[in-house]
């Protein structure tokens, strides 16, 4: 049975759920929205014009990389690409939040503002995903037009010339992390693929590990973490550059010292947002009744935005629209965390200690989220 998956090389969440489907081994066929069939029966059908869209054998459409996972993993059990011990859940849970959510604003910076530098290749990817059967020339221009409409989230994102060098410092620091961690392990959780990996192959690979200028600086200053954006795209766990690394997760529901390095990165950069965050999302559904689309127009929308928030970031001040998207997903692992024996939790929150995650862990959402027909709504 052949799955299709709706992407395209360039999209940030198709490289998150194509990772898992040849690592998971789950026979697919990649199709381009370009094709008259999204058009004309994937689109109406989901209610958005947004991909990745998976179409199972069955006919049914899954939207939301992360639901697809979801989905999949209830059907396809094995092979196994995610820990079950409590505390390696825990922490691949944070990473699928912070790599398919955090990173977005420093992925769409490196790609919409070195646009002049990468014009050509971007217009040659987004033109693929606009128009079929069509000459160089007016793809190119298709191109153009859905490529303004992109670059013109970066305000909501934060991106400004002034927010700009922190970003990048951020990322640098990121990424050489991640670099000496790959120097010594295969993936981020040891000799397998987790939801941690798959979530951050959303940024590290399409915009930022694809696109000519990122993916030239990840090149040079952090190529462990360029091989493992290849190594995520090959179908066999195991990899033979480790050759004394069997392919399980580090023992005793534990976590590379290495990554744990990266940990401290992520919860420091991660925290000053998610607080406001919270705030924003507090405020703004205190009044609202269950089933209220999350979303501030009031419109169906994929990543809602529900107000704008500011906050002391690495010397500057940030200013961006909100993101329960990213509190969504941050509430599922601290669901998992609530649920976890005292014993688990205790080891736990000794690692959230040493790594400065104690307090993203703790931050408190007043309603809950769920998907419902693939926008969020207030669960409670």
């Amino acid at each position: 049975m052949t799955y299709i998956l709706w992407g395209s090389p360039h999209s940030l969440y198709t490289g998150k759920i194509r990772s898992y489907l040849i690592k998971k081994g789950v026979p697919y066929r990649e199709r381009c929205p370009s094709d008259p069939d999204f058009a004309a029966h994937i689109g109406p059908k989901v209610g958005l014009a947004v991909i990745p869209v998976l179409e199972t054998p069955q006919g049914e459409l899954i939207q939301d990389s992360g639901a697809m996972i979801a989905r999949l993993e209830e059907y396809l059990p094995e092979p196994q690409v995610d820990p079950v011990t409590p505390v390696q859940k825990l922490v691949s849970l944070l990473f699928d939040a912070f790599g398919s959510e955090h990173l977005l604003p420093t992925a769409m910076h490196y790609r919409w503002s070195y646009r002049a530098e990468q014009e050509e290749f971007l217009r040659a990817e987004f033109g693929r995903t606009m128009k079929a059967d069509v000459g160089r020339a007016e793809r190119r221009e298709a191109a153009a037009r859905t490529m303004s409409f992109f670059n013109g989230f970066l305000p909501n994102l934060g991106v400004f010339p002034e927010t700009a060098p922190a970003i990048e410092a951020a990322y640098l620091d990121m990424i050489e992390a991640l670099d000496e961690h790959f120097q010594w392990h295969p993936y981020l959780l040891g000799g397998r693929p987790s939801c941690a990996d798959f979530g951050m192959m959303a940024p590290l690979f399409a915009h930022l590990g694809r696109d000519p200028v990122p993916a030239g600086i990840m090149k040079a200053k952090a190529p462990n973490l360029f091989r493992w954006t290849e190594r995520m795209n090959s179908a066999p766990i195991t990899d033979g550059e480790y050759p004394n690394y069997d392919d399980r997760y580090t023992e005793s529901d534990t976590v590379p010292e290495t990554l744990e390095a990266v940990m401290k990165i992520v919860f420091a950069d991660w925290l000053p947002g998610l607080i406001v965050d919270a705030h924003c999302f507090n405020d703004w559904s205190a009044d609202k009744p269950k089933g209220e689309i999350v979303s501030g127009s009031g419109k169906r929308q994929v990543h809602p935005n529900i107000g704008s928030v500011e906050f002391p970031w690495r010397g500057i001040t940030y200013r961006r629209g909100s993101q329960p998207h990213m509190l969504w997903m941050l509430a599922a692992a601290q669901e998992h965390y609530r649920a976890m024996t005292p014993a688990d939790r205790a080891c736990a929150d000794a690692l959230l200690s040493r790594t400065g995650g104690s307090d993203v862990l703790a931050l408190k959402l007043n309603r809950s989220m769920e998907r419902q027909a693939n926008v969020l709504v207030l669960a409670d």
